[in-house]
């Protein structure tokens, strides 16, 4: 287990370390989420790197990840604990046959941890053995507004409670990532016990220093050349622009097909790398590719 970074600078390099470049206003705020042991509220369009935040978390302090992936309909029962009702049938069965009669000791003993089903928010609150977990509750904005409430709990206190079993809290809170594509706003009650950062697109200087991460295999012509495209891309009236997980794919993309440097033809071919709707890639399609990339090029800096 790695110790909490104790500065900004040391934040960036326990980053950089797992290949995640961040900028200066990121690094800070979560070095402050640790040092505070106050949740991370992460929003911004996907595939700016918000999830991954928490992945690099997990990975470079050595600790569990713990993921909430929210979704319509999402409720205590699959956020927090679920009783296996299959095992308590078969033991009623079991009791029954066996002729025993006691039901509230029957009852009793059937609402115990061994038939309790743990799910991401109670597990987040159990002690682990390398420390306090890093739990992930991603894409917030995805999850109905009664969810939000019933977050406030397990935020503010970094406790949850079983009507069965009562309230269970975290020994030590756990590391909380919260990420949100902004499909709706999340309430400012929930957004109050959080620290809050806005993920933008990264700067041309900033991609290339990730597609180095990320994909070091590629010619620093090539990078400098998809950098300077998706760039461009970004600034087309588009239903969806391509994130940062998108450049990494493309770069991939063009390194299995042995691409040197691109072509309006090769853009063309790999488009479903870096937009995701058809709409989009008929708009980029043929002349207006050409045009691009004429543009991506002429705003490069010589080598």
């Amino acid at each position: 287990m790695t110790a909490i970074p104790h500065s900004i600078d040391a934040t960036e390099t326990l980053l950089a370390g797992q290949g995640y470049v961040a900028s200066r206003a990121l690094a800070t705020v979560v070095f402050l989420s640790l040092r505070l042991g106050r949740p991370l509220f992460l929003e911004g369009e996907a595939g700016v790197g918000k999830t991954e935040i928490a992945k690099v978390l997990a990975a470079s302090l050595g600790r569990r990840l713990i993921r909430l992936q929210c979704h319509d309909g999402l409720d205590a029962a699959s956020a927090v604990a679920d009783w296996n009702f299959a095992a308590q049938m078969i033991a009623i069965r079991t009791a029954e046959a066996a002729g025993n009669a006691d039901r509230d000791a029957l009852r009793a003993e059937l609402f115990t941890e061994d038939y309790l089903i743990e799910r991401p928010l109670l597990a987040a609150m159990r002690p682990q053995p390398g420390g306090a977990p890093v739990l992930l509750i991603d894409e917030l904005d995805r999850a109905d507004e009664p969810f939000e409430a019933f977050l406030l709990e397990a935020l503010s206190d970094f406790q949850v409670t079983l009507p069965e079993l009562g309230t269970i809290r975290a020994p030590e809170p756990p590391i909380v990532i919260l990420t949100s594509n902004r499909t709706r706003e999340v309430h400012d009650a929930l957004k109050r016990r959080c620290l809050y950062h806005w993920v933008d697109y990264p700067g041309a200087a900033q991609e290339m220093q990730i597609l180095a991460a990320r994909a070091p295999e590629a010619q620093a012509v090539l990078s400098r050349e998809i950098v300077a495209f998706v760039q461009r891309l970004r600034a087309e009236d588009l239903f969806k622009k391509p994130g940062v997980a998108e450049t990494i794919d493309w770069a991939k993309c063009l390194l299995a097909l042995d691409v040197i440097t691109l072509t309006p033809e090769v853009i063309a071919d790999t488009l479903g790398a870096i937009l995701k709707y058809q709409d989009d890639i008929q708009k980029i399609q043929g002349s207006e590719a050409r045009r691009l990339l004429e543009e991506a090029r002429a705003g490069l800096a010589p080598a």
